[in-house]
């Protein structure tokens, strides 16, 4: 296993790279692939001294100037990093789960995962089982055969949320246990299973027919990301009543959601101010006033659900803070409409657990940027996507198990 503590490291070696590229670039007076041999890209004695300044003041001491010629490529040297860095950090691994919401699927996504992690094809299997009798169909079945209608509402939604439950659980198998967790939108669902506030049949219920019944809703409904903050936001959709601020996802990255015609408008409007709009790609728009006519059928269905109280910290982001109270039927009603409080949310779970480490759930990378700069980059918690994209497979899980100091490559990173 410990042959594949290189490739595995690279996985988690994300900020290391991009802060150590930067610097490069910077001494180079050009961009730089972190492929390439930095001595024959022009890397001279004094630029290597001045990187070697560069590190100890941001990490420490981790490393001497000939590390640098000794690992070449920036790749290798961030990984050295890396390496060195969680050795230094030591102490128990504190992690916090975030779950991504809707829009981090793709066709055949984990499918490397499911073929070559028993574990993994254990958990997707359990949770398959727990949302066939409502969609009627297999989720397993859906992403190994690399199928589009993944992109469809009633069948995403129970998918990510399966995909999600089992990743998590294929963690706490290798002995990662959450101090925290969040969820991002239809994320909230795993979310609350894993924190034990409710139970893997009602979550798949649940989230199998909230999907079904946002599906069926009348098109003409668009989501719009835009660089404005939420008071500029606030403004903009007050004038259109048909649009609501859908997510906010940090300082300055909002998403609006609503009627086409009005997001149109309020384009209109922004590109006066030079400030550009990005719609995405999504067949509804969710958390919008559009999303009302869902509620009163899903509250007959969530009524019924007993719910409960999370027993790992939850972090709603409905509410934008720690929810100490049940998660009962009106909460999940609430949150078909109510903006994506992320922002709120992840600052507040950051100020007050103090995570080592943030791995993000989901099948590709996401909210991971996002966090990131909310947890002060390098010198802040590690921040580690469990799937980077399409590409995982069960090597790059045991990278991630490995930088959360459990699984069998754990004991590779401390003396690397």
């Amino acid at each position: 296993m410990q042959e594949q503590s290189p490739g595995a490291q690279e996985d988690f070696a994300v900020a290391h790279r991009e802060w150590l590229t930067e610097r490069v670039a910077h001494y180079l007076g050009h961009p730089v692939e972190d492929t390439a041999r930095l001595t024959e890209e022009g890397l001279d004695s004094v630029a290597v001294l001045s990187l070697y300044g560069d590190i100890n003041e941001e990490f420490g001491p981790l490393i001497e100037p000939d590390d640098i010629c000794a690992f070449p490529t920036v790749r290798q040297l961030a990984n050295l990093l890396v390496m060195r860095d969680a050795g230094r950090r030591g102490g128990q691994v504190r992690a916090a789960f975030v779950f991504t919401g809707q829009g981090s699927q793709h066709p055949g996504m984990t499918s490397g995962l499911y073929l070559n992690s028993t574990g993994y094809r254990a958990f997707l299997d359990e949770a398959d089982e727990a949302v066939r009798p409502w969609t009627k169909q297999s989720v397993v079945e859906l992403i190994l055969s690399d199928d589009p209608r993944i992109h469809r509402t009633a069948l995403t939604q129970p998918a990510l949320f399966a995909v999600e439950y089992a990743l998590a659980r294929t963690l706490e198998e290798a002995g990662v246990r959450p101090a925290a967790v969040l969820g991002h939108g239809v994320g909230e669902f795993a979310a609350a299973t894993i924190a034990g506030a409710l139970t893997l049949g009602d979550a798949a219920k649940l989230v199998s027919m909230r999907g079904a019944f946002m599906q069926y809703l009348p098109p003409g409904g668009g989501m719009m990301a835009v660089c404005i903050t939420p008071y500029e936001a606030a403004e903009l959709v007050g004038a259109e009543p048909a649009v609501g601020i859908s997510a906010i996802n940090a300082a300055k990255a909002i998403v609006l959601s609503g009627d086409r015609g009005a997001l149109n408008r309020i384009e209109a409007r922004l590109a006066e101010r030079g400030v550009r709009c990005r719609h995405l790609a999504v067949s509804h728009a969710f958390h919008s006033p559009l999303m009302a006519p869902v509620v009163p059928k899903f509250e007959a269905v969530v009524r019924k659900m007993p719910g409960g109280t999370a027993q790992v910290p939850f972090y709603s982001t409905v509410y934008g803070r720690l929810a100490t109270e049940p998660l009962y039927a009106p909460y999940w009603s609430e949150q078909i409409t109510a903006p994506v409080r992320f922002a709120d949310a992840a600052r507040s779970l950051l100020a007050q657990q103090a995570p080592t480490h943030v791995v993000e759930i989901g099948p590709q990378a996401v909210l991971t940027p996002y966090l990131r700069r909310m947890g002060g980059g390098l010198r802040g918690p590690a921040c580690i996507p469990v799937c980077q994209g399409p590409a995982s497979d069960a090597v790059d899980l045991a990278g991630v198990i490995s930088a959360l100091d459990a699984g069998p490559l754990a004991a590779a990173l401390p003396g690397a």
